[in-house]
């Protein structure tokens, strides 16, 4: 695939979102190869000069492309799930112009060589720009440390064992302690691992009524609350991810409120779906952590509402349909997300939870800052990465028209509002909505 990057771009007649900077106007934004030279609601006010390719936004929404924080890419090692080049398509269709990938691979990203073959193969993708994490124990075995130091040298944003907990304290205790030196990030899936193992649902009356083995909500909070007392003890960066309840959230607060060096995520599933979407065994609705009770979908709106949640990130988790097409206690948990991302994040603006600025926020510039990416903002010497979306265009999710090879989305046929129109990576448009 050759890459091309094209001279000077000039975007006008545009809604300009920047969260970074507060600005919210109607205005242009001109690109030069790879970066943004001028942004701002004056810009072009005389008209375009000669010689500028312009391409007129129709009033629609100009902002920084999505940084999604949290996607599983399955390459090396699963590629019939999804490859790096399936999982750029997917991501550039959903407005994302950043994903950072976990360790998860087969084999694990805890060495360099895996790292690099990674960001090699995307490189060459030429579509969403991808960061890896590194592993925190070797073969995410939670046992022995992986080299985090040379890791991050590397380019390892962060550090996780990715879909599974840390379970040992002392091996956590000594990552926070260790990545402290350095100023890096651990992130942990918090979930106690004795009190998760064998469940698959929420614990409560819908499990109980389907005959399935629950995961009480306490395995959030549990983890957490060892974890926070670590954080203390070290003085860690540490961010949580997929938080799903509301005694998770409040463990965040109060941890914030101590001032902790602590933030975490939520994923679109987990603020727009409860576990009445698992229905009559619907696998496509099994997920790590579950779908939790209204009451703490609730409290994760709200998380959101006063920022004690950090981030929105995809955790775009593919499967095939032969992980999915099982009786519900043998499917492999997770979802696709890249595609559906803003979309359903865009229902939080539309039910008045978040103001369209703070909603792209989360989307972009707080975990571009989180995870030190010069990404996420509009202005002058940035990269040119930015998605044009329409916030009301309705559409109705259907996987069969997912670039991601699985089709495993929660979202099934819901009805949503917000289509990303167009997508740009250093400059060069990479997606449009046809």
């Amino acid at each position: 695939m050759s890459i091309h990057t094209p001279g000077r771009v000039a975007y006008t007649n545009a809604r300009l979102l920047d969260p970074a900077s507060g600005l919210d106007a109607k205005g242009a934004l001109l690109t030069d190869g790879e970066i943004i030279i001028d942004v701002g609601p004056g810009l072009f006010a005389g008209g375009v000069p000669a010689g500028i390719e312009t391409i007129d936004c129709g009033g629609a929404c100009l902002a920084p492309g999505l940084v999604d924080m949290r996607v599983q890419l399955r390459e090396p090692g699963e590629e019939h799930k999804e490859t790096l080049l399936s999982a750029g398509h997917a991501a550039v269709a959903g407005g994302v112009t950043s994903m950072v990938c976990l360790p998860n691979t087969d084999p694990v990203i805890d060495d360099v060589a895996t790292m690099e073959f990674v960001a090699r193969r995307a490189r060459k993708n030429g579509l969403t720009k991808v960061y890896p994490y590194g592993a925190v124990t070797k073969g995410l075995e939670g046992k022995e440390l992986a080299e985090i130091g040379m890791l991050a040298e590397a380019g390892a944003l962060a550090f996780t064992d990715g879909t599974v907990s840390i379970k040992n304290a002392q091996t956590m205790r000594r990552a926070l302690a260790y990545a402290a030196t350095f100023g890096l990030l651990i992130v942990q899936h918090a979930e106690e691992p004795t009190m998760a193992a064998g469940g698959v649902m929420n614990e409560g009356e819908m499990a109980t009524r389907l005959g399935l083995s629950g995961i009480s909500p306490a395995a959030e909070a549990i983890m957490l609350e060892r974890d926070m007392r670590l954080v203390e003890i070290t003085g860690g960066r540490y961010h949580a991810a997929h938080v799903a309840t509301a005694e998770g959230v409040e463990i965040i607060r109060k941890a914030k409120a101590k001032g902790l060096a602590v933030t975490c995520d939520t994923a679109p599933p987990y603020f727009a779906l409860n576990e009445l979407a698992v229905g009559e065994y619907r696998t496509f609705a099994k997920l790590s952590p579950p779908l939790r009770s209204e009451d703490d979908r609730r409290a994760v709106v709200e998380g959101i509402k006063d920022g004690t949640i950090d981030i929105i990130a995809s955790d775009h988790a593919p499967q095939d349909q032969d992980s999915k097409r099982l009786p519900f206690a043998q499917a492999a948990a997770g979802g696709v997300g890249l595609e559906t991302l803003l979309a359903i994040s865009l229902e939080l603006y539309h039910n008045g939870h978040l103001p369209l600025l703070k909603l792209i926020e989360r989307l972009t510039f707080a975990p571009a800052k989180l995870l030190g990416l010069k990404a996420g903002r509009l202005k002058a010497g940035a990269a040119a990465d930015l998605v044009l979306f329409d916030p009301d265009k309705p559409w109705k999710v259907n996987p069969q028209a997912f670039h991601s090879k699985s089709k495993n989305t929660p979202f099934d046929a819901r009805p949503v509002q917000g289509k990303v129109l167009r997508t740009i990576v250093d400059g060069r448009t990479v997606f449009v909505h046809d």
